[in-house]
Parts: C-alpha cells; sequence; structure tokens
C-alpha cells in the first residue's frame, strides 16, 4: 500500500529564546494540519521524538486531548526517520488511514554529552575522552579520503555548498554563505575538518500529515508519495560511532542496508533519483553517504563536488536546504527536516533553491548513533 505525505509544516531552525521545544513541535503541527486541510481530531495515529525538548506525546496537550494514540520515539539522530517508519507502518498495516509525525528538539548550547552507559559502553569511555565524536569523524574522513585520493579540498568545499544554499533557506540557521578560504581558516576541531565543517545542535520542529496512497486526492491535487521508508542498524564489522573497538572483518555501514533496501521497495535505482538530502553532521560525512547510499561509486565525490553536480543545478543536488551544516542538528526533527525539503522539491515549491527540471524523485538518509540509518525515498 502507497503512502503519501499530504501536509508539512516547520519552526524554523536555530536558537529561539524563550520558546519551549514542546511549543516549536505544536507550530510546526498546525503548519502540517493547515497544509493538508484537516483538523486534530481527524488524525488517527502520531509518532514523534525528541531528546532535550520534551515527550512528543505531551504534545496532545496543545493540539487537543483526543484520545489519538501517540507513540515517543527515540534513535539518536535517526529518530525523525525512526518516527515516520512508525507511522508509515501503522498505515500500511491497514490500522489507520491518516497519520501524523512531529519531530522537535531543544538541545542546551554546547556539545552533545552522551553518557556511555546509556550505549553499552563503560564509564571509562568517556573518562578517557572517547565520547567526543568530533574525533571519530575527523578520523573516519582522514581513512576515507586517503583510500579513495579524495582531495582534503573537497570537504570545504562541501561545506561552501551547504552555507550557500541555507543563505537561500528562510528557515535555517546559518544564512551567511562562506567562501573556501573562510572555512579552511576556521578553527581546527579534529583534523582535517574545521569548525565550519561541523554542524551544531541546535532548535527546531517538523511535522507531516500521511495518508493511505489512494486517499491522497481527496485532500490535495499534488501528493507526494512515500514509496519507501526503510530502517537497519549496524552490522558486526562494521565502524561506527562509540565503537569500542574494531572487528577483523569490515562490514557496510547500516546506511549501506538502509539504502539498498529503500530502493529495492521502491523499485527504482539510486541513478534515478533527482536530488538527495543526507546526513552531514560534518563534511566528510556527506561525501561518504554519497557513495555508501549508492548514489556514485567510492572515490568519484571529489570530482563531483568539483563540477558543481552535487550543487542545486547540478546532476545531483545533495542537501538543497542546506543540510545539517546551514540548519544545525535539532536531533528529533533533523531526519524529518530531509523530507519536508524534499516534499517541497518535488511540490516545485523550494523558491530560490527549487531544482530545476521539475524532479520526480528524491532521497532521504539520516544517520545516528551508534549505528543506525533510516533512508527514504519520495516520488510525485
Amino acid at each position: 500500500m502507497d503512502v503519501a505525505i499530504i501536509g508539512i509544516g516547520m519552526h524554523p531552525f536555530g536558537r529561539h529564546e524563550g520558546v519551549g521545544g514542546r511549543a516549536q513541535g505544536a507550530h510546526a503541527a498546525r503548519e502540517a494540519l493547515k497544509d493538508a486541510g484537516v483538523d486534530w481530531g481527524d488524525i488517527r495515529f502520531a509518532a514523534g521524538g525528541s531528546r532535550d525538548g520534551g515527550d512528543a506525546d505531551s504534545l496532545v496537550a496543545d493540539l487537543g486531548l483526543t484520545g489519538v494514540p501517540f507513540v515517543n520515539v527515540w534513535n539518536g539522530c535517526a529518530t525523525g526517520g525512526s518516527a515516520l517508519t512508525t507511522t508509515v507502518n501503522a498505515i500500511e498495516a491497514g490500522a489507520v488511514d491518516l497519520g501524523m509525525v512531529i519531530g522537535f528538539d531543544k538541545h542546551p548550547r554546547g556539545a552533545f554529552n552522551p553518557d556511555p552507559v546509556s550505549l553499552g559502553l563503560g564509564p571509562w569511555y568517556g573518562e578517557t575522552g572517547l565520547m567526543v565524536t568530533t574525533q571519530f569523524f575527523g578520523m573516519k574522513a582522514q581513512r576515507y579520503l586517503h583510500d579513495h585520493g579524495i582531495a582534503p579540498a573537497t570537504l570545504a568545499k562541501v561545506a561552501v555548498k551547504a552555507f550557500g544554499n541555507g543563505s537561500l533557506n528562510p528557515n535555517a540557521w546559518r544564512r551567511k554563505p562562506l567562501s573556501e578560504e573562510e572555512v579552511l581558516a576556521s578553527p581546527m576541531l579534529s583534523h582535517p575538518l574545521t569548525q565550519y565543517m561541523f554542524c551544531s545542535p541546535g532548535e527546531g520542529a517538523v511535522a507531516m500529515v500521511l495518508c493511505r496512497g489512494d486517499l491522497a486526492r481527496r485532500y490535495t491535487a499534488a501528493p507526494v508519495y512515500l514509496r519507501a521508508a526503510e530502517l537497519r542498524t549496524r552490522r558486526f564489522g562494521s565502524f561506527e560511532v562509540f565503537s569500542p573497538w574494531i572487528a577483523p572483518e569490515r562490514a557496510g555501514s547500516p546506511s549501506v542496508d538502509a539504502a539498498r533496501a529503500a530502493f529495492e521497495a521502491a523499485g527504482i535505482g539510486p541513478r534515478e533519483i533527482d536530488l538527495a538530502q543526507l546526513q552531514d553532521t560534518e563534511s566528510g560525512a556527506e561525501i561518504i553517504h554519497m557513495a555508501e547510499c549508492g548514489l556514485c561509486e567510492h572515490g568519484e565525490q571529489g570530482d563531483l563536488v568539483a563540477s558543481g553536480a552535487t550543487a542545486i543545478g547540478g546532476a545531483l543536488p545533495v542537501n538543497t536546504d542546506g543540510g545539517c551544516l546551514a540548519n544545525g542538528e535539532p536531533i528529533g526533527a533533523s531526519g524529518l527536516r530531509q523530507v519536508y525539503e524534499n516534499v517541497l522539491q518535488l511540490r516545485g515549491a523550494a523558491g530560490p533553491r527549487q531544482v530545476p527540471g521539475s524532479p520526480r524523485a528524491a532521497f532521504t538518509h539520516v544517520y545516528g548513533a551508534p549505528g543506525v540509518s533510516a533512508c527514504t525515498v519520495l516520488t510525485t
């Protein structure tokens, strides 16, 4: 059974003093309901998540006490994608015809400070400084660029693209374009990644109204169909954030499995995708995920980025809204932001960052600790 997205809503990302995470989630939900032309009382199932903004199901106090089943979801940076998959599964199972997914967050300033024990690690892992994830991403980027012959300058070019796209996005946090020189001159955090190659924790919210595909045109003349929403965890031998050791055998990441499953479920291949939103916790992640998701071969990224192929007007636009680099990462909302952007693009409603040529197929990928990935394929 096809599932359609018939309404989308967003609270701008960034920092919003005096506005709680739940208030941002309620705003996004009301915008999505308005966009779909339905009332909260029409929703028969909801799922959502937040790390620091409060329990998502508490939104019923703001939206209405209707008795609707509401599932709280927490799955690291893949929370939004996991909540979406939960709502899609309820519709595909025939349990409900109309559902909602909501993601929001309001993180305190500074880096995330996760508890190693909650991730199945001993306290020693944090006491020795290994919970500082910038180190993991720096080492992973170093090794990947070396193994595949990609110039380190590609990392800066990815960031420049992100901030340029973010400058065209009224909902983005970082809206000032930066030059390659400015990105490279920013403080080095974990070689080869500088400050402006990393995203930051932030605030924001996204909500969507979903329905059975055969009912979509009751609500909108231009539905966007969610052809696949797939979630996978890590395999033995994959190299993931918060891994305390590396297995002698190497395996692909959960992103490889989730992307492959999404394309198989959608019945289309990666080369049929017109644009993609990929997890870019830092510049290296976007580069790596392009290949892990099957959008190019390993080692091709340097030429693709340098040629402008991943820019808005290129052959494969990537992170057209600025990605995590420009938007920041409120964990509960981040994966849903990607889907929101793709819906706008497929509707032809993305304004100055609209991908030319009437795109018809779009892909999203989100990755979270300690090794979980969620991917979607959307079509008109």
